[in-house]
C-alpha cells in the first residue's frame, strides 16, 4: 500500500512538471561591466513552452527610446517549434564621471493559450558603465595631457599578396601569348619555320609535288625574310652560315624547282619526294641547334 501511495506521488509530481506552460526559460547576457559611452549591449532570452501555447510579439519592448540614456535598436524573434529566440540590442548613451551602475528594465512576456493568458517576467539586469576620461585631466607642459587611442590589430596580408602574385602571372602569360600571336618575337617564329613545314609536308605525296615545292619556298622565304632564289644564295649564307653544310640539297631543290615549274613533261617520283621531305628535316635540326 505505502509503495503504491509513494508512485502515485510520483506521477502526480510529474504531471505537475509537464503541465507548466513554460518548460524551459533562460536570459542570456554578456560580461556586466567594461562598457563606455555609445556601446550596444545584446541580451538573448530562449523560452520554450509547450505545444498550443503562441507568443503574443505585442508584449514584446519596443525599438526606439526606452529612457534618457538607453535606446532599443533591434528586437528579432526567432521561432524553431516551440522554442522562441528573442533577440534585443540596446545601446547606451551615458557618459559618468564615475564607474556607475546602471540597469536594463526587466518587462513581462504574454503567452496565448486560447483566450487564456500567460506571462514570464524578464528580470532587469545590471551592468557598470565606465567615464570615457579621467575625472581630473593631468597637464603636460604643453597642456593638456592627451593619449591616443591603441592601434588597431594589423590584418594578415599573405592571402591577398599570393592573390596578387597570381594575377600578375597570369597577365603577363597572357600579354606574352598575345606578343607572339601578333609576331612580336620574330626570331622566335624564325625558329620553327621548317617545323611547321614538315608538318605539312607529312600530309602530302609526290602527287601533290607543287604543293610540296611551295611549302619549302615559303619556309625558305620566311626565314630569309624576302623571297629566296637560287642567285641570292650566297648573301643568304652570309646572314644563315649554319646552312652551308646543307648548301648541296639547296642547290637540287631549287633545280629541281625551276625544271618543275618551268620546264614541260616533268615526270616526279617517289624519290625526289622523299628527297625534298629529307632536305626540310636537315634545315629542321639546323634551325633547332641540332647539327
Amino acid at each position: 500500500m505505502r509503495i503504491l501511495l509513494i508512485m502515485a506521488l510520483s506521477l502526480l509530481g510529474c504531471s505537475g512538471s509537464i503541465d507548466e506552460p513554460v518548460s524551459y526559460f533562460n536570459v542570456e547576457t554578456p560580461r556586466p561591466f567594461g562598457y563606455v559611452n555609445g556601446d550596444e549591449i545584446p541580451q538573448r532570452i530562449v523560452i520554450e513552452t509547450r505545444p498550443g501555447i503562441s507568443l503574443q510579439t505585442g508584449s514584446l519592448p519596443i525599438k526606439g527610446q526606452i529612457n534618457r540614456w538607453l535606446n532599443l535598436n533591434q528586437v528579432t524573434v526567432k521561432q524553431t517549434g516551440q522554442r522562441y529566440q528573442i533577440d534585443l540590442l540596446y545601446q547606451v548613451f551615458y557618459a559618468p564621471l564615475e564607474v556607475k551602475s546602471l540597469t536594463l528594465p526587466g518587462f513581462t512576456v504574454q503567452f496565448s493559450q486560447g483566450e487564456k493568458s500567460i506571462s514570464q517576467s524578464v528580470p532587469a539586469w545590471t551592468f557598470t558603465l565606465s567615464p570615457l576620461r579621467e575625472l581630473v585631466a593631468r597637464q603636460s607642459e604643453q597642456g593638456e595631457y592627451l593619449r591616443p587611442d591603441s592601434p588597431p590589430p594589423l590584418l594578415t596580408d599573405t592571402q591577398g599578396l599570393y592573390s596578387l602574385a597570381a594575377s600578375l602571372s597570369v597577365a603577363v602569360l597572357i600579354a606574352v601569348y598575345l606578343a607572339y600571336l601578333y609576331g612580336c618575337f620574330s626570331g622566335m617564329s624564325r625558329r620553327t619555320v621548317f617545323k611547321r613545314a614538315l608538318r605539312k609536308l607529312a600530309g602530302l605525296s609526290k602527287a601533290d609535288m607543287e604543293q610540296a615545292l611551295t611549302v619549302v619556298h615559303h619556309a625558305l622565304n620566311s626565314l630569309n625574310g624576302q623571297p629566296l632564289f637560287s642567285n641570292r644564295l650566297c648573301e643568304f649564307y652570309r646572314r644563315n652560315p649554319q646552312f652551308i653544310q646543307v648548301s648541296s640539297r639547296l642547290d637540287w631543290f631549287f633545280n629541281y624547282s625551276n625544271r618543275y615549274f618551268f620546264s614541260d613533261g616533268m615526270i616526279t617520283v617517289a624519290q625526289d619526294f622523299q628527297q625534298l621531305k629529307d632536305l626540310c628535316e636537315q634545315c629542321r635540326k639546323i634551325e633547332r641547334g641540332s647539327r
